[in-house]
């Protein structure tokens, strides 16, 4: 009985494994008319990423292929567990249901792939019960043919480069970053490169761009959350060479609040001022900035309420109080406008204006710039050139800005460099270059 299992295991692996000569073979075809490499076909788990590229459903593919690595990981631990049934069935029942999903992605890519080749949808059987004589057919048949090929996109070419490093402000923020990279599901991809800006302290600076476009890239970079390839300095002192210093010097507040709604307002502030300030402020100096703060920020009248009975405009104020507390020298917020009136957000960034009137630097990211845009000196437009990688496409006083984009309004600038796919007029490289040609003229 046991040599009839073996054999039947036997077989079923010889199964297995002449289906994933097949299917190589075929991607390997496959992969040569959609323009991915080829070798790609060969390589388990990544070729389930790169079919997904093929099939116009590349986020399909990166889930098909962490998923398909995971469920191989797991797979032959479950063989020592077939005498142990109760132990098995437990572990049978999450894996089944991964199983289930894993098909439901297969289907996804294999349906995106049949719209790109333009065949019909029953080939979708095909696929799922004879993968391998399938694939063979589609890679190796004229007959089968994608009507689009991947994108793939490189640092090389695009727009124009400045080529045009920023002298050291002394008295402000320098931002000089050449490139910032990542490797992405086997793909290095350039995110961010030819940034070089400096900014005076006292202004108040919008930070405009669209999906992708590089913000949290570059507000990474400069902070030292995320290096690049590149010199961030603060003043005279260098972000990244003195980061265990300098983080006390920069303030940044995301989106997404992280406090408890349990604690009170004082208790909030205390435990940021433990974190924030250095060990060697004392407790008296550290009460006394905490006061300063709820002051400051309009916050002392509900100092003992809970953070959950606050109003949406105190919250959004308690959250940018607790990066203040350590008095930052640069102040950068993602979002503080978020889910806020008009009224309400018209104060909140009165508040900022009289914190870069203070000598202090603030950067904003703000999807509704427009209604509040006088507060701003300057404005920081980054966007996705062709090759997709997150480029500096104007960088000056706002009131320039119109003249220099020939639009009316902040909204209106952000639509003519987003990609036309995504609704904009896709001129980022048009802008790009003119900024780099502008920088160039200036440093003659």
């Amino acid at each position: 009985m046991n040599t009839l299992s073996d054999m039947a295991r036997g077989g079923s692996y010889l199964i297995d494994l002449l289906t994933f000569f097949l299917t190589s073979a075929g991607y390997y075809k496959i992969f040569e008319k959609c323009g991915v490499k080829q070798i790609y076909a060969l390589i388990p788990f990544v070729r389930d990423y790169q079919i997904g590229r093929c099939a116009d459903r590349e986020d399909d593919g990166k889930e098909l292929a962490v998923l398909a690595a995971f469920l191989a990981v797991v797979y032959f631990p479950m063989q020592f567990l077939q005498y142990n049934n109760k132990l098995l069935i437990i572990v049978m029942i999450p894996y089944i249901a991964l199983q289930i999903a894993r098909l439901m992605l297969h289907i996804r890519v294999y349906l995106g792939l049949i719209k790109v080749f333009e065949k019909k949808k029953l080939w979708l059987l095909g696929f799922l019960f004879i993968e391998g004589p399938v694939c063979i057919l589609w890679g190796f048949s004229d007959k089968f043919m994608p009507n689009k090929k991947v994108q793939n996109f490189s640092d090389q070419g695009g727009a124009r480069e400045t080529g045009a490093v920023v002298d050291t402000m002394e008295d402000g923020l320098t931002v000089n970053i050449d490139k910032r990279t990542a490797v992405e599901f086997f793909r290095r991809k350039t995110l961010l490169k030819d940034i070089h800006l400096s900014i005076p302290k006292g202004h108040m600076v919008l930070l405009l761009g669209g999906s992708g476009a590089g913000k949290t890239t570059f507000v990474n970079a400069v902070t030292g959350y995320e290096k690049a390839d590149a010199k961030i300095e603060l003043g005279t002192r260098d972000v990244y060479e003195e980061y265990g210093q300098m983080m006390y010097d920069i303030g940044f507040v995301p989106q997404q609040d992280l406090m408890r709604g349990n604690d009170t307002v004082m208790l909030t502030l205390s435990d940021a001022a433990t974190l924030r300030l250095p060990s060697s402020v004392s407790f008296i100096e550290r009460k006394k900035r905490i006061d300063e703060v709820l002051d400051q920020f309009g916050l002392a009248a509900v100092k003992n309420n809970l953070v959950e009975k606050l109003s949406g405009g105190q919250r959004k104020r308690l959250s940018i109080a607790m990066e203040f507390i350590s008095d930052p020298t640069l102040f950068i917020l993602d979002e503080p406008d978020s889910g806020l009136d008009g009224v309400v957000a018209r104060g909140l960034f009165e508040k900022l204006r009289a914190i870069a009137d203070e000598g202090k630097i603030v950067v904003v990211i703000t999807h509704t710039p427009d209604r509040v845009i006088d507060l701003f000196d300057d404005v920081i437009v980054l966007a996705k050139d062709s090759t997709r990688t997150g480029r500096l496409a104007y960088y000056g006083p706002v009131s320039e800005a119109y003249d220099f984009f020939g639009k009316k309004s902040m909204e209106e600038i952000l639509l003519s460099v987003n990609q036309k796919d995504e609704g904009g007029e896709g001129k980022a490289d048009e802008f790009v270059g003119k900024y780099a040609d502008r920088i160039n003229g200036k440093v003659g």
